[in-house]
């Protein structure tokens, strides 16, 4: 039996963050969740009183760099050492249409998208190398890749999830050298508030399949860009 790792997951509260939770305390890992409004996060409420002493949930709104430095901070003081950091929050704007896009949309996205996990990264990478086996695992999506992309949709998402593949690369020439692996995956077309009700794959297999193939992985993570099966995805 594996030795129970920590690990920070944020957007936490729903989607991929809730299911990543659930599943990493079923473990019998300990998580921080982090989420703009733990009052009001019931699921992981729920979640902290089946676990007791696995899960901390604490406020995080990972556009914000008081809440970012409050919240690595508050990882600090819990837990000596990190062993997986989960960038799993985002956001997709609706409704973007050329000749009608809001610079402010896309320039939040990228905060949230691509600015946070990079920053994340680096104020928590003390903690993570003094981890065992640590990784940056960064959520990010086919709708980043350019040789996949053939129409013009949510652009503000998919720059953001391109650039967020770059951030990854860059995370894993500074993390290395540090003992700390660093690796970009996408999780399929999923049926969350996000993905919506047409998507073919849960949340439960999505996350099932990519710690399956976290654990898989013999090397830690060089940067790499890969679906949620470890398959490489094109730049």
């Amino acid at each position: 039996m594996k030795e129970p790792r920590t690990v920070v997951v944020t957007g936490a509260n729903r989607g991929l963050g809730l299911e990543f939770t659930r599943q990493l305390l079923a473990r019998g890992d300990r998580v921080v969740a982090g989420c703009r409004q733990p009052g009001h996060a019931d699921a992981l409420t729920q979640l902290a009183a089946a676990h007791p002493g696995h899960l901390h949930v604490a406020p995080l709104d990972v556009a914000d760099e008081r809440s970012r430095q409050a919240f690595a901070a508050e990882v600090e003081a819990l837990h000596p050492s990190l062993d997986l950091l989960v960038n799993n929050a985002g956001v997709l704007p609706p409704g973007e249409r050329f000749g009608a896009l809001d610079p402010r949309v896309l320039e939040h996205t990228l905060q949230v998208n691509t600015i946070a996990p990079l920053v994340l990264a680096q104020a928590l990478a003390p903690l993570l190398a003094r981890g065992r086996h640590p990784r940056v695992f960064n959520l990010s999506s086919r709708l980043g890749s350019m040789a996949l992309t053939q129409s013009f949709q949510t652009p503000s998402y998919n720059i953001s999830k391109a650039a967020l593949n770059m951030a990854t690369v860059l995370m894993a020439r500074a993390l290395n050298p540090m003992g700390i692996g660093v690796l970009a995956a996408s999780p399929g077309w999923v049926r969350t508030d996000m993905g919506g009700d047409k998507a073919p794959v849960t949340a439960a297999e999505s996350v099932r399949d990519m710690l399956e193939m976290l654990d898989r992985r013999a090397e830690p993570g060089a940067g790499e860009f890969v679906d949620r099966d470890g398959g490489p995805l094109p730049w």
